[in-house]
């Protein structure tokens, strides 16, 4: 007997409680996904303190975090990180949002798996330019860009968008160290 799995609406994901969870609906298959950890909070700070000044320097638009999210055809999911224009026109709905031109997620034990497949290929088909894959367990960043090889990065990061006049560049340590004392964090 064949099991019938429930596909998800963006309406029952909208009616769902606001209980710590984030709750994001990829191709109606709904995705639960518990509070993130301090390592995961940490590296997704010091990544906002490397992107922010560029994307702003660079008239990149603006770093959203989670409650940002980008809505395509049936799905609506909450990235750690993106950077794209700010949104204009209709302000009371996501889906008019422009698409990103970079997406982040910091892997989490719970995450990494649907990070590496759903939402690496969602990302792909709604456009989105670049997207980083960032894995504190191997200190590395994971570039995947529409058409070319994946990157795997565990020195030096190079990110130039579409339009900017200068390449962003920082040494991937950066994410996982600590600024004051050079040390590694777990």
């Amino acid at each position: 007997m064949a099991t019938v799995t429930k596909r998800w609406t963006l309406d029952e994901l909208h009616a769902l409680p606001e209980d710590g969870n984030k709750y994001e609906v990829i191709r109606g298959e709904l995705l639960v996904t518990p509070a993130p950890t301090p390592t995961h909070e940490t590296v997704s700070a010091r990544l906002i303190r490397i992107l922010m000044p560029y994307v702003e320097r660079e008239g990149l638009g603006l770093v959203y975090f989670p409650r940002a999210v980008l809505q395509f055809e049936d799905s609506e999911v909450e990235p750690d990180l993106m950077v794209r224009q700010e949104h204009e026109g209709d302000s009371t709905t996501w889906a008019s949002a422009p698409i990103p031109s970079l997406i982040v997620e910091v892997f989490s034990p719970s995450t990494k798996r649907r990070d590496q497949n759903q939402k690496r290929d969602l990302y792909l088909a709604a456009g989105v330019a670049e997207y980083w894959m960032v894995d504190p367990e191997r200190r590395a960043v994971i570039v995947i860009t529409r058409d070319q090889e994946n990157r795997v990065v565990l020195e030096e990061m190079t990110w130039q968008p579409v339009g900017a006049s200068a390449p962003l560049v920082f040494p991937v340590a950066r994410v996982f160290e600590s600024r004051a004392t050079g040390k590694a964090r777990p």
